[in-house]
This record gives C-alpha cells, sequence and structure tokens, in this order.
C-alpha cells in the first residue's frame, strides 16, 4: 500500500483578519535585509498607508532598546527600498509588504549584542500591534539601529 499523500495545512487567520508572513533574509557582507507580507485573510477590506510601528522583542518578549528609521539612510543607502508611501486598500486575499534592513555589527566588544527573537508589529495607527515570530534573529549587534520601508502592495497580491 503507498503513503497517503499528506494535506497541507491552511495558515490560520486571526481574528484581526490579518496574518503576517516572511521569507529568509537576504544577509550579504552583515547587512540584513527582509520583506514581511501582510495578508488580508479576513472578509473586510484593510488599509495601510506609509509605515509600519515596529518593535524588536528579545526570546522573552521584552522590547529591545533600538532606533528605528523610516528608510534605509540610517543603515545603508539602498534605493529600492525607499520607496515613498502610497495609501493601499487590500481586498480579502491580497497582500503588502514592507521591508526591515539592518546591520550585524559590533563596534564595541564591551557592549552586548542584540539578538530580536520576534516582532511587534502595528500595521496602522490605531490597529491593534501582533506579535510576528519569523523564524531567524534579527541579529542587530550593539549598534541598535533598524530601518523600516513603507508599505507597498506586495507583486504576487
Amino acid at each position: 500500500m503507498s503513503p497517503s499523500p499528506s494535506a497541507t495545512a491552511t495558515p490560520v487567520c486571526p481574528a484581526s483578519g490579518i496574518r503576517f508572513e516572511t521569507g529568509e533574509p537576504d544577509a550579504a557582507m552583515g547587512l540584513r535585509a527582509v520583506a514581511i507580507r501582510l495578508v488580508d485573510c479576513g472578509t473586510r477590506p484593510y488599509k495601510l498607508d506609509g509605515y509600519p510601528g515596529i518593535r524588536v522583542l528579545d526570546q522573552d518578549g521584552s522590547p529591545l532598546t533600538v532606533a528605528v528609521s523610516h528608510g534605509s539612510e540610517a543603515i545603508s543607502r539602498v534605493d529600492s527600498f525607499d520607496r515613498p508611501a502610497e495609501p493601499l486598500t487590500l481586498q480579502p486575499g491580497e497582500r503588502a509588504e514592507f521591508g526591515l534592513i539592518w546591520r550585524n555589527t559590533v563596534t564595541d566588544s564591551t557592549v552586548v549584542a542584540a539578538d530580536g527573537a520576534s516582532v511587534e508589529i502595528t500595521p496602522a495607527p490605531g490597529r491593534p500591534a501582533q506579535n510576528f515570530t519569523p523564524g531567524y534573529t534579527i541579529d542587530l549587534g550593539n549598534t541598535g539601529k533598524i530601518g523600516v520601508s513603507a508599505w507597498h502592495r506586495a507583486q504576487d497580491g
């Protein structure tokens, strides 16, 4: 008897009507860049504009001291990261994304390097924050800086 095919689990849609997804970060020469995607998995349109609110959390869920900047300039100039913000309305099933960029740089060996385990994301002002565990370490070194790009429509959504 041959094994039966396994069913692929459909991701759960939280009560908020949105969920977050990501891939592996690009980690060339200490510069990290990753896209975090918001999926409108609910039944109503979801509006976004500008930049998400970000807090990097440690493995215990406590906020790390991190300077969050809009755009890439405080980290490393990356033009494709710095698209201007545009208002978006996602229909159910559509996706938007923003980017995070940081360096794993240690400039002072006496200062403990910061490693984030999750990100608290506030998609838009007035919306509830949602914790997202990406499955990789946000290894900030000890510079304590991260850049965030504006929301934009995901290529496949």
